[in-house]
């Protein structure tokens, strides 16, 4: 993939149409084996959602992008009007559960999207850029404004909300008593060979 493909391209409608043809093709001979196609995972699967809902922002946009000519300062826009449909309550200095994990009562504070959803997407549309034939190094969703973005969201949603986002460390999984027991016992030495003297 030399080129950059644009949302919605003739090689994108020409593949799709073929699929259709073949599918239904191999549903109506019930001599020809069908082959089975192959599932996408669920990460793939949200992968192909949102990097199509990103293309129908790009059209819907006064006036309208084209996929070359996207920066970062779109992907922001892009990533503030995904705001509106939030379901995570980030509260206001103002707020009296400001830096409260969880409130008492119902507030007026406004609904977010959550930064961990956020920082998931911009993973999935860096990825789903380059697999549509984008260069990593012009890749808009890597671009250092949205990095910085991410993180100014993910602090300031941890200071409203009273969360730490700090990263986890993995536990090694625990040993069993048995194998603890025999790091420490030294190894116990092979079996003698078997004597080769010969019976006369």
């Amino acid at each position: 993939m030399d080129s950059l493909q644009e949302f919605g391209s003739p090689s994108d409608t020409n593949s799709t149409a073929s699929n259709i043809n073949i599918n239904i093709n191999s549903c109506s001979s019930s001599s020809t084996p069908s082959f089975p196609t192959p599932t996408l995972s669920r990460y793939e699967n949200q992968k192909r959602r949102d990097w199509n809902t990103f293309g129908q922002y790009l059209r819907n946009h006064r006036p309208p992008l084209s996929l070359s000519r996207c920066s970062g300062a779109h992907v922001l826009e892009f990533l503030r009007y995904l705001d509106q449909f939030g379901k995570t309550k980030v509260h206001t200095q103002m707020c009296p559960f400001f830096g409260q994990p969880n409130p008492p009562a119902p507030c007026p504070c406004p609904l977010r999207q959550a930064w961990g959803s956020l920082d998931a997407l911009i993973g999935r549309l860096r990825a789903a850029f380059e697999e549509h034939g984008g260069k990593p190094e012009a890749n808009p969703f890597g671009a250092r404004a949205v990095r910085l973005y991410l993180r100014e969201v993910r602090d300031s949603q941890a200071k409203a909300r009273g969360i730490s986002y700090d990263k986890k460390k993995r536990k090694r999984p625990p040993q069993s008593a048995t194998a603890s027991l025999q790091a420490l016992m030294p190894p116990t030495p092979p079996p003698p060979p078997p004597s080769t003297t010969a019976s006369q």
